[in-house]
């Protein structure tokens, strides 16, 4: 059942004795005297439906905790520790100084249902609800996006560690398993005795352990072609080992010989200890492993208003809409590049929403040469003329075949290479598109752009200071909801900073 506090302070109570020793304006002081306010026990009401049992923690520490936790980048026991020994710690939970703190399994127990419910970001939704209600952004109808990379928890694995892992992982978990002949020399720990410096001696490691990788998977199939059932955690371990068996290799030169492909793999697995975790890059030179962090932001206060983690191959504009879902009509959109895609133009303008979205730059076939603004498109009547006046049609598959007129053309050498000639494959937002670029090139947008856009990189670097760069669990879900509670414990700091305060009518406000 959930427990809940006494409203009545203790004889020890730490704010009472201690609170002028809290800073002014700081988080702890906040939480002291507000946390019941911000976390009432009826936004936690259906973690318990069981009215039976031992009472919890109260869900106004638990959330105050975490707030704290995501602010200062603890872990779960660093964080149960500064609730047992810091004075503002205890002051924010509203302990007594002779208090003990839970154990720390309480805490993974809570995010755990956080995480199974309707409503797992409940503690950012809590925060985002004092900053609508005291009005700190209200009337600001700009919201700038942008997202960073986080670094995973694990350490990434080359081809044969993942396929030793795995394999040794699925014939513990299948015990009938047991039986079927695999090379053990491969599977005794560490990696398997390989002359390293050998291409042809790695090229054998591989061989066997994709051989003993498939005997086991049409084992698996054997297995419960007979009637075996396999739990869910089974059914998976045989599942990513089918992947990672076959996504960084190809036949060698004989029968039954594999070697490492030449290539990499789209949206490979980098780890089998979190296999949600993915190469990942925010630029053409830094590449890095992990997830995407996405924020919404209100570029005057840098207040995020939403906030979301997705894998690190998901593009930047198709997790934009999710940030601006509850955003009124109206509201003007902020983004660099990575979110100009015709897709993310045509859902802002079905929404009702402006778009100051830097376009993605044309790419000429030809270095210094013509690129599709030199092309005179007309939709209307479904023609597109060339830079040297040639008009062809466009065709129902949005293709313009300038073809043979490029032959004898002397703009050839500035426009194509092809030795067909000059194709164009006309987007299917191609009006929102070039009518985008044509935004971009004006001095409105350049002031707008310039002046707003910036303020969400700050947020950014807010967020990611210190260790919060690097994430504290394995999976999307567990990792989606720190960085929610991340961005609510921030978005805490910045309004106090502001002047958040509650005045005597009962009303968040700001100064």
């Amino acid at each position: 059942m959930q427990g809940s506090s006494r409203p009545d302070r203790e004889l020890l109570d730490a704010l009472a004795l201690c609170g002028h020793l809290l800073g002014p304006g700081s988080v702890h002081a906040f939480l002291a005297e507000h946390r019941r306010e911000v976390f009432p026990d009826e936004l936690f009401e259906d973690l318990f439906p069981s009215g039976r049992g031992r009472p919890s923690v109260p869900p106004e520490v638990i959330a105050t905790v975490m707030v704290l936790q995501a602010l200062e980048g603890l872990s779960d026991r660093q964080a149960v520790r500064r609730l047992e020994t810091d004075i503002a710690w205890k002051a924010a939970a509203g302990l007594a100084l002779s208090d003990e703190a839970f154990h720390s399994t309480v805490l993974v127990l809570w995010r755990s249902k956080l995480r199974g419910s309707d409503r797992p970001q409940r503690i950012f939704d809590a925060i985002r609800a004092v900053m609508n209600a005291s009005g700190v952004i209200a009337g600001k109808t700009r919201r700038a996006l942008d997202s960073t990379v986080l670094d995973d928890a694990v350490a990434r694995q080359d081809t044969i560690d993942l396929l030793a892992t795995q394999i040794r992982r699925v014939r513990r978990l299948i015990g009938e398993l047991a039986e079927v002949w695999v090379r053990e020399e491969n599977l005794a720990g560490g990696r398997p005795s390989c002359d390293w410096d050998d291409p042809d001696d790695i090229d054998r490691v591989i061989s066997e352990l994709v051989d003993d990788a498939y005997e086991l998977i049409w084992a698996v199939e054997d297995l419960t072609d007979a009637g075996l059932v396999l739990a869910e955690v089974q059914a998976d371990a045989v599942a990513l080992l089918a992947l990672v068996a076959g996504q960084d290799v190809e036949p060698g030169d004989g029968p039954g010989q594999w070697r490492i492909a030449q290539r990499t793999a789209r949206d490979r697995i980098i780890s089998t200890v979190d296999p949600e975790s993915r190469h990942t890059h925010k630029t053409a030179h830094a590449y890095r492993d992990g997830y995407k962090a996405h924020v919404a932001v209100e570029p005057e206060t840098g207040l995020v208003t939403d906030c979301d983690l997705t894998a690190g191959t998901m593009g930047d504009a198709d997790a934009a809409a999710g940030l601006i879902e509850t955003e009124p009509e109206g509201t003007e959109i902020l983004a660099d590049s990575a979110y100009g895609t015709g897709e993310l133009r045509d859902h802002l303008a079905d929404t009702g929403k402006k778009a100051t979205i830097k376009p993605p730059p044309l790419q000429p076939a030809v270095a210094g040469g013509f690129t599709l603004d030199d092309f005179d498109i007309d939709p209307d009547a479904g023609t597109a003329t060339c830079p040297a006046g040639i008009t062809v049609t466009i065709s129902r598959s949005r293709r313009a075949n300038f073809g043979r007129n490029c032959k004898t053309c002397p703009l050839r050498s500035q426009c194509t290479t092809a030795t067909k000639g000059r194709v164009i494959v006309l987007h299917p937002h191609h009006d929102l598109l070039t009518e985008a670029r044509t935004q971009a090139a004006t001095d409105d947008f350049d002031a707008v752009y310039r002046r707003w856009r910036p303020m969400v990189e700050r947020s950014l670097a807010w967020l990611t200071r210190g260790t919060n760069r690097k994430l504290p669990y394995r999976g999307t879900e567990r990792n989606q909801l720190w960085w929610s509670h991340r961005c609510a414990a921030v978005n805490l700091q910045r309004m106090l900073t502001l002047g958040l305060n509650l005045d005597p009518a009962g009303n968040w406000a700001t100064t």
